[in-house]
């Protein structure tokens, strides 16, 4: 009998290598934390591992997609499910309140809970959709563009003119490394495009798809004779920009295409599958590609001379755009955006040959935008070696771990980082990857690789030159890093001594009693719904001296609900509040016997007790956690919840709270 989990999970990335598997982690942990089973699928680049099974997906509470591709989600229509980008699943924080917000959802497949505000969710829902057909896209053509470039760039070692027969520095070896990769390299347009495609209409969209991508590489064939269109002719190509187009056009006909044959009879399926599909829509998406043919192929130029534009302007404008995109968002989409434009820039380059502007330009580009994607994980590692004493000891193994991740060219390690503290990281780590870039391309470096970081150096025309800019922008970058860290240390320790002089009652880990007292255990209450009970414990704070402002810890209540619901199961909920206006670390109880109604519970139960944790903002950190962890490891045990429930007396209450948190 396959194993029951009460949550699970999908995750994936474009380029399936850190992010699909930094999801995976968080929403484990988080699942640990709250007590409950979780199997995570991951699609990573070697394919799908920890596969589920249909048995475990039909024995799920609630599913989580945390995904950037496609990731088959269909397979879980009508379960309760919530569906994000992967980037909104990388801390075990945010992971958490997915779970949770799964777990609320209710079983339909026409409404998966999104995690945005109401009016934002239809329109981010659309947009992610877009996103992610483009990424599954992305996806399965860079280990095309990769093999392709690496293989492409080795032959070079044996001399740039290796695989010319006519040239004194021709190599059999090296021009059969040259083809192999060119053939590679030649496939990423076709790739791209038909893997779109099938992220929209699945696998009878794979057939447009790949004519598509072919289309947008070859153009519309004319005969320069007649000018005529001619099958023996050529044409000129409209490459990746081309592939993007067709591809959705494939995957959006074949959407059409299915409600054309919709009322063909049952038995028609295999003919539809196997003639009709592929059929009409090769025949629709080859004759729209070849008319707009002509329009793209300018747009194509267009973006080009666009970024040669950039390039003219000096090192400075380019490498500050270069830069930027890279660091932004550590391999997400802007990330993607730039290294993928840098891809097919060097597709072209590689193409048009050595010693051509295209091959300088192409191959200059891709250098500056490897040393940017290269340099956040070295600023990390520079830091927590300079600055140890300001870095927990899990972020100093992190960052010795990222030394390793930035020499490869994964960009990815950083968001760890970036995640606690979004400013200044985010500029600081777009600092450090602009010099690098800028430096790059002064430097005039050239990097016929699209991908594997200081592993391609004895390929790189200026590879000194190169890990020079990738030092300064590393450097800089840690130092601005440190500063901040630093800056961040000294603060938390004027703070220390304030809470070490504090008398015992109030500090780290008082009596139980400091917490909790019987005044502040309401019973027989009858509250209107969550946001009454809620309003009931801050003004009770207030008036019992907690607090000094009912509204602020209002707010602070309301502002933690919104990251996801405190609402537990069994008619349990943990409120918590972290706020300047609560004086002393306290727990309140309310308990409303009739159930209190619009609170989001596990199980969809109203809540009877509310434990209100309400913690002062500068002892945010351990006695925060400890409280937390400590309710919530006594809401596992059913004894604890039977005899809270059916209290008739405070004291019932404080002695079975007190003797938890003791």
């Amino acid at each position: 009998m396959a194993q029951q989990y009460d949550v699970i999970a999908a995750t994936g990335c474009p380029t399936g290598i850190a992010h699909t598997f930094m999801a995976k982690e968080a929403l484990e942990k988080a699942a640990a934390e709250r007590g409950l089973t979780i199997k995570v699928e991951t699609h990573g680049q070697v394919g799908i591992e920890n596969e589920l099974t249909p048995a475990e997906i039909a024995g799920a509470r609630a599913v989580v997609v945390a995904a950037d591709k496609d990731v088959q989600a269909e397979r879980f229509a009508g379960k309760p499910q919530v569906t994000v980008g992967v980037s909104k699943a990388l801390s075990v924080e945010a992971a958490g309140a997915l779970i949770d917000r799964a777990l609320a959802a209710k079983g339909d497949a026409s409404k998966v809970v999104a995690a945005a505000d109401d009016a934002a969710e239809e329109k981010e829902s659309i947009g992610h959709q877009l996103y992610k057909h483009l990424m599954n896209g992305v996806s399965h053509m860079l280990v095309f563009v990769v093999a392709g470039g690496v293989l492409t760039a080795v032959s070079f070692l044996w001399g740039i003119m290796s695989f010319d027969s006519t040239n004194v520095q021709y190599n059999t070896f090296a021009a059969m490394l040259k083809i192999i990769g060119g053939i590679a390299m030649n496939l990423m347009v076709p790739v791209l495009s038909a893997y779109i495609a099938e992220s929209i209409g699945k696998r009878p969209a794979l057939v447009p798809g790949f004519v598509a991508g072919m289309i947008a590489i070859t153009g519309l064939p004319v005969s320069p004779e007649t000018g005529l269109i001619d099958a023996g002719g050529s044409g000129v190509g409209f490459g990746f920009l081309g592939g993007i187009v067709g591809g959705f056009l494939s995957g959006y006909v074949i959407l059409l295409l299915e409600k054309v044959f919709a009322k063909l009879p049952q038995n028609l399926n295999g003919l539809k599958a196997i003639f009709l599909y592929p059929l009409f829509s090769t025949f629709i998406v080859g004759m729209v590609m070849l008319g707009i043919s002509g329009p793209m192929a300018a747009i194509n130029t267009a973006m080009m001379d666009f970024l040669k534009g950039l390039s003219a302007s000096g090192p400075i404008v380019l490498g500050l755009a270069i830069g930027c995109m890279c660091a932004f968002d550590m391999g997400g989409p802007v990330n993607k955006a730039a290294y993928v434009t840098g891809t097919a820039m060097l597709t072209e380059a590689l193409a048009a040959g050595v010693g051509t502007d295209t091959y300088n330009f192409g191959t200059n580009f891709m250098a500056a935008v490897s040393a940017a994607c290269i340099v956040p994980p070295l600023i990390t590692t520079f830091a927590v070696v300079v600055g140890k004493k300001y870095f927990s000891q899990e972020d100093h193994d992190a960052g010795i771990v990222n030394f390793i991740l930035g020499c490869t060219h994964i960009t990815e390690g950083a968001i760890p980082f970036m995640t606690k503290n979004i400013w200044p990281v985010m500029p600081i780590m777009m600092i450090g990857s602009s010099i690098a870039s800028i430096l790059t391309i002064f430097f005039g470096v050239h990097d016929p690789a699209p991908h594997g970081g200081f592993l391609v150096l004895p390929v790189v025309d200026g590879g000194l030159q190169w890990v020079i800019a990738i030092l300064i922008g590393a450097i800089v970058g840690g130092i601005l890093f440190v500063i901040f860290k630093k800056v961040e240390y000294d603060k938390k320790q004027k703070v220390a001594p304030a809470v070490e002089a504090a008398p015992a009652a109030a500090v780290a880990a008082p009596a139980a009693d400091s917490f909790v007292k019987e005044e502040n255990i309401f019973l027989g209450q009858d509250f209107a719904g969550r946001d009454d009970a809620l309003s009931f414990i801050s003004n009770e704070a207030v008036k019992n001296g907690i607090a000094d402002d009912a509204d602020a810890l209002m707010q602070a209540f309301l502002a933690r609900e919104s990251e996801g619901t405190t609402g537990m199961m069994d008619g349990f909920a943990i409120p918590h509040a972290k706020c300047a206006a609560v004086k002393a670390p306290a727990v309140i109880v309310v308990k409303d016997d009739s159930g209190v109604t619009g609170w989001d519970t596990m199980d969809q139960a109203p809540v009877n007790v509310a434990i209100a944790l309400l913690i002062p903002e500068a002892q945010a950190g351990t006695t925060h956690l400890k409280l937390l962890s400590k309710v919530a490891e006594a809401l596992m045990d059913e004894d604890f919840r039977t005899t809270v429930k059916g209290a008739t007396e405070t004291s019932q209450v404080l002695d079975a709270i007190s003797g938890r948190l003791a």
